[in-house]
């Protein structure tokens, strides 16, 4: 009775359109200051610990934030002599493993009046997120079976990411994420256009766009044989992938090489497509001898996105989100990069959330409230950790 009559309360007072449309902000941004609180708590701790003057600021704008902040202050000629790959070492075409996409836009808030490079990169950031979330929010109630306090659920999931602290550094993970749940918001709506735009950009954010062609180029594909008349879908799919290759071409010209990006990244970061060996070794070492906290963290988050695949399946959950989260999961553990940033290239694997927000929709709202208040401690938890704790690259 009481579930019940608080249930009622609660959507008696998201009835009006301006409390609902405000209310996934006020969420995100709320699970996002827990994230930041506990950060402070733990830079703090870590400073009496071992005599340091971090601060919880600069570990936002840490390793690869680093990059992005250069780029965007002077461009991809003019990064600071001191950053370098994995190696240490750094050469001409360095700077070129960042898309542009990010970069470019901290780069027009800068020149707002006032408005410092670091201050820009954290207002896209957060910006970004809150476009985010409102797309999240749509998608959780256009879905199969959705409805707002499932699209409700999915904000709070998401932000409550084990690695969601990334959400609110100087990186590109908050605004590809912006772009590619947009982008799916149009498949499922079947608004083409909107996905093959959001899709594009995309791609010149992160090259996991690389799943999001797949999803959007397949979605559109079927509308095509289905209606060769639907031009809109037409030109979703042929945008789509203009992005990605855009900037690939771009520096496949630039190198003279071209697998330019891809060289790029090997003899930096020594990543490319093994299909998931050395993943698979690092998995069974961690598992086997256990050595930290990320890293066995990080292989029990790859299995539970797996069994996450196969219960959006089960769930039967629109086959192009499944795909997307399949494509993402893939570029993931197929990967031999660096395995501290597995647990961080899962972010963007949010469709495989919406199973669990439409599964908690239909529960009493004290088991709603239990499951996401240890969502949202264990991210904050993580977060911290893998920033103030953890001394190597995310």
């Amino acid at each position: 009775m009481h579930q019940s009559s608080a249930r009622s309360r609660l959507a008696e007072a998201l009835r009006h359109p301006a409390a609902l449309w405000s209310v996934p902000a006020l969420i995100y941004l709320f699970v996002r200051q827990v994230g930041l609180y506990v950060l402070q708590l733990v830079v703090e701790y870590q400073n009496q610990l071992h005599g340091t003057t971090n601060t919880a600021a600069g570990e936002l704008k840490s390793w690869d934030g680093e990059w992005f902040l250069g780029i965007a202050a002077g461009g991809y000629n003019d990064v600071p002599a001191r950053l370098a790959d994995a190696a240490g070492r750094r050469t001409a075409e360095t700077p070129l493993a960042f898309f542009p996409g990010y970069p470019a836009l901290i780069r027009w808030v800068d020149g707002l009046p006032g408005v410092s490079v670091e201050g820009a990169a954290f207002a896209v950031s957060t910006i970004s997120g809150l476009f985010c979330a409102y797309g999240l929010f749509v998608l959780g109630r256009t879905v199969r079976g959705g409805s707002t306090g499932a699209g409700l659920i999915l904000v709070t999931l998401f932000a409550a990411s084990p690695m969601a602290v990334v959400l609110s550094m100087t990186y590109s993970e908050a605004t590809f994420c912006a772009f590619a749940v947009w982008a799916l918001v149009g498949v499922v709506r079947k608004r083409w256009i909107l996905a093959g735009v959001c899709c594009s950009a995309a791609g010149l954010v992160r090259p996991t766009a690389g799943a999001l062609i797949a999803a959007v180029g397949l979605a559109t594909l079927v509308a095509v044989i289905a209606d060769r008349r639907d031009w809109r879908a037409w030109v979703g799919g042929l945008v789509a992938p203009l992005g990605l290759l855009g900037y690939l071409g771009w520096v496949a010209l630039r190198t003279g090489d071209l697998a330019g990006w891809f060289g790029v990244q090997q003899r930096g970061w020594n990543s490319k497509f093994d299909g998931g060996a050395a993943t698979l070794k690092f998995a069974f070492e961690h598992l086997g001898n256990p050595r930290s906290e990320l890293e066995t963290g990080t292989v029990w988050l790859l299995i539970l996105a797996i069994v996450l695949v196969f219960y959006a399946i089960q769930r039967r959950l629109e086959w192009p989100l499944v795909v997307y989260g399949i494509g993402v999961l893939v570029m993931d553990i197929g990967s031999n990069g660096l395995m501290n940033s597995k647990a961080r290239l899962l972010l963007p694997a949010f469709t495989l959330l919406i199973p669990l927000a439409l599964v908690l929709a239909r529960r009493r709202l004290s088991t709603v409230l239990t499951v996401l208040g240890v969502a949202i401690l264990f991210s904050a938890w993580f977060g911290a950790y893998s920033l103030a704790v953890w001394q190597y690259a995310i």
